[in-house]
Parts: structure tokens; C-alpha cells; sequence
């Protein structure tokens, strides 16, 4: 291709992608059915001989892919604590994919590596959290808490003379690791692969918001970890961290903090009372591509030891070239990567700490917006305290909840998925979108009104 037709073909798709934005507005949130059989049909051709000419690519994917997908990145969606992705990360995400860099290290990309120091220090100062800390941009809350549930796990057996990333577990001191009832099942995959196993954990009960209860906490002894969540993923409750990081301090636990989407409450004058507490942990796990909005995929770990996560993580090769600065390499699960420090960095550029706590503040009134609305509605009841984004309600029994479930995903105004939650099948709102305004949410609540009244 020439560099005039290279030019053509991204103008182009720049051009379909500002289109598909703006019939975000309109088109009905849910998939079209009709489109998703349209796209299997047509993908089920056979590798092609020839090749293609890329305009002919991207007008298929646009054609048949666009229709097909689900409106998450619009204002009316409320499914999966999903973000949006703010104008200017979507703007830098473009331009750091034509980049293509590897930001595995200094060397690969100078550019990523500096992004990614600054990207690092801007959110530890946004959460309030320790500015000698170290920290790694990983793809997701997932792999955040596997990275920073590795470098717990090596440094508390490190604390009982074991070595286990050069003598493994087999033979290595138990490891006791405590969570709460409701702890997230990413957190449980973690353990999973860590070898630290799903069912080996020690469960602490919750309140009926998913917190964990301070009442008859058990003596700790031994290698521990506990595990908090900063936001219960259906209530959005926290963990009481004040009382509980002390406690396991006292026992010589680490304290990792599960913070999907919560944690950005210490980023908000008015939301970080509810936080507060969890800035004496020992590490700090979020996602980007959820409250923060910035594009698939982006998360965050933050550690305070930087050596405890560069000894559980650092990858060592002589043919890698090591240079006088940070190597993300030696931070982080992956060595080939993506330059998603950029998308981190210019969302909390374009929004600024102002910008940034007053988007969580918006989507928390909104969430009591949906809450006292829907709730004052005979035959609907507002399950959790809404004091952050989650709003989980109930339509009567488990058959008709599930009914108005599907009749609002099928309506297509909204879009808000199921839960089970406290023994109760729910739906579950989160209000997490940049784009998400006030209109949106009197559409949504007429619009849930409307399938609930009809059934």
C-alpha cells in the first residue's frame, strides 16, 4: 500500500468508528439478534486464497461486526461495572497503535517507559497512596491481583526462610489465606494459579452488605495473607480496613486489597471516607477500563514494597539488554505488552484530580437517582446501602425478576445484567460510564418502570 492509500484506509475507519459513536445515542443497547446471525453466517467462510484489499477488511468488520455488538461503550449501559472510554484515551489508543510498541522495557520503547513512570506516579498521587511504592500496568483487576497475590505469597514465605522462587512450594511452609465470604471469584482464580488453591482459604463472615464482620476474628500465625475488597462487587461496600488491616498487621499478614473498581473512591474528597482505611495496606490491585474509562484492556497493581514485587516478578535472560532505567519487564507478568500506560496517563491528563472526582461523584448520585426512583415503585426493592455505583434491586421472586431482567436487555433502552446476591436473584446496576448523563438515567428508569409495570 502507498502511504496515500495507508492514509485513505485509516481516515476511513476513523471516520466508521466516529459514526458508530454517535448512533451510540439512538441504536437499542443489546446485540441484534438478527445482526449476530449476519456476522456468524458470514464468518463462516473459508480462509480465502488471495488476499484482501484492507478497505474491503474493514468495511466487513464495520458491516457485520458493528451491528453485532453491545452498546457498552454508551450511557445506558449498566452491566459489569463497564467504563467507557473517555475521548482522549480513545484518541491516544489510536495513536499508540499505529505506534506498535513493545514496552517490555527502556530499550523497546523510551517513550512507553516514561509514560508508564509517569502514568504510575500520577495514580498513586490521585488514590493517595505511598509515592516510593512500585507498581505495574497489567491487563486487568485479574491479573493485578495475581501479580500483586505473587509477590505476598514470596514475600511472607521469604519471612519464614523459604524461598520459593528458586525452591517452589513443594515443601515451602503453609500459607494461610484469609478472605472475606464474598470475596470475587477472580480473587479465587488467583489462588488457583498461584498454588495457593480455591478451597484452602480461610472465610470470614459478612455483614449483609458483603463486608467482612470484625466481631471473633481468629489469631493469626504463620505465613497469612488477607485479602480485602475496597467495593463488594454487587453492594459496592468496602471491607471494614480500619479494624481489619491492624488485625492482620498485628499477625504479620500481608493485606492485599482487591479494588476492581472501588478503589477510586480515595481519588474523590467526598467518597474517601469509605477508603480510607485501605491506604495502610501492602498492595493495591484495580482496573483502568472500568471506573477510570480507558479502553480494553487496563489494569493496575500498586505495591509498597518495590522490591517484594521486582523479586517476585523480574525476568532474568542474558540476551536482554538491561539499561539504567525501570524495565516494566521486571514488574509485570508479561514481556511483550502493549503501551497502555499512555491510556491511564491521558485520562487522568484530560480529566485532572477535579475532572476525576467529580465523574465518581456523578455516577454515585446517579446510582441514588436509580435507587430512590426504582425503589419508591411498588414491587421493587432496593437491595444495598447505594453509597458508591451498584444499585441491585429485586422485581418480586427469582421468575419474575428474571423476566424483567430480560424484558429491559430486550427493550434496548438500557442494559443491566442478573446477579445472585445474599441468596436473591437481582438485577444489578453500575453506573460507571464518563458518558452516562442525567437524561440517560431517566431513560433508564422509565424504561425498567415500563418492563416491570407490563409484566
Amino acid at each position: 500500500m502507498t502511504e496515500q492509500t495507508i492514509r485513505a484506509l485509516l481516515a476511513d475507519a476513523a471516520g466508521r468508528a466516529s459514526d458508530y459513536i454517535e448512533d451510540l445515542k439512538t441504536r437499542n443497547v443489546a446485540a441484534d439478534p438478527d445482526a449476530i446471525e449476519r456476522l456468524a453466517a458470514a464468518l463462516a467462510a473459508a480462509l480465502p486464497d488471495d488476499a484482501s484489499n484492507p478497505t474491503e477488511v474493514l468495511a466487513f468488520v464495520d458491516r457485520y461486526g458493528s451491528p453485532a455488538t453491545v452498546g457498552s461503550a454508551g450511557g445506558r449501559y449498566f452491566g459489569f461495572v463497564t467504563g467507557g472510554a473517555l475521548p482522549a484515551t480513545l484518541a491516544t489508543n489510536t495513536l499508540t497503535t499505529a505506534w506498535d510498541q513493545n514496552s517490555f522495557s527502556f530499550v523497546s520503547s523510551p517513550a512507553a517507559a516514561k509514560f508508564e513512570e509517569a502514568a504510575l506516579r500520577w495514580v498513586k498521587q490521585a488514590l493517595g497512596l505511598p509515592m516510593d511504592a512500585g507498581g505495574a500496568l497489567v491487563t486487568g483487576a485479574t491479573m493485578a491481583n495475581f501479580t500483586g497475590l505473587a509477590a505476598a505469597r514470596n514475600a511472607v514465605l521469604r519471612r519464614a526462610n523459604w524461598d520459593v522462587d528458586h525452591d517452589g512450594l513443594f515443601g515451602a511452609p503453609e500459607i494461610t489465606v484469609y478472605v472475606g465470604a464474598e470475596f470475587h471469584a477472580a480473587v479465587s482464580k488467583v489462588l488457583s494459579m498461584l498454588g495457593l488453591g480455591r478451597d484452602r482459604v480461610t472465610t470470614l463472615p459478612v455483614d449483609d452488605q458483603g463486608r467482612i464482620r470484625t466481631d471473633n476474628l481468629p489469631q493469626i500465625s504463620g505465613p497469612s495473607i488477607l485479602c480485602l475488597q475496597a467495593g463488594n462487587v454487587n453492594s459496592g461496600a468496602f471491607d471494614p480496613a480500619d479494624v481489619l488491616i491492624p488485625w492482620a498487621h498485628d499477625g504479620g499478614a500481608w493485606v492485599h486489597v482487591d479494588g476492581a473498581f472501588g478503589l477510586w473512591a480515595l481519588a474523590s474528597d467526598e467518597l474517601r471516607g469509605q477508603a480510607a482505611g485501605y491506604v495502610e495496606a501492602d498492595s493495591w490491585a484495580t482496573d483502568a477500563h472500568k471506573w477510570l474509562n480507558v479502553p480494553y484492556d487496563s489494569g493496575i497493581l500498586i505495591v509498597r514494597d518495590e522490591a517484594a514485587l521486582g523479586q517476585a516478578m523480574a525476568l532474568s535472560g542474558a540476551y536482554l539488554i538491561q539499561s539504567d532505567h525501570r524495565d516494566a519487564m521486571d514488574f509485570t507478568p508479561e514481556s511483550s505488552r502493549r503501551a497502555r500506560a499512555i491510556d491511564v496517563w491521558a485520562a487522568l491528563k484530560s480529566l485532572g484530580r477535579s475532572g476525576l472526582a467529580g465523574m465518581f461523584e456523578r455516577h454515585c448520585r446517579q446510582a441514588r437517582r436509580l435507587a430512590e426512583a426504582l425503589g419508591a415503585e411498588d414491587g421493587i426493592e432496593v437491595r444495598n446501602e447505594v453509597d458508591l455505583n451498584q444499585v441491585v434491586l429485586t422485581f418480586g421472586d427469582t421468575d419474575r425478576t428474571n423476566q424483567v431482567i430480560a424484558g429491559v436487555q430486550a427493550g434496548g433502552d438500557c442494559w443491566a445484567g442478573g446477579t445472585v446476591w445474599q441468596g436473591h436473584t437481582a438485577m444489578r446496576l453500575s453506573v460507571s460510564s464518563w458518558i452516562t448523563t442525567d437524561e440517560d438515567i431517566e431513560r433508564s428508569i422509565a424504561a425498567i418502570l415500563q418492563v416491570h409495570r407490563g409484566i
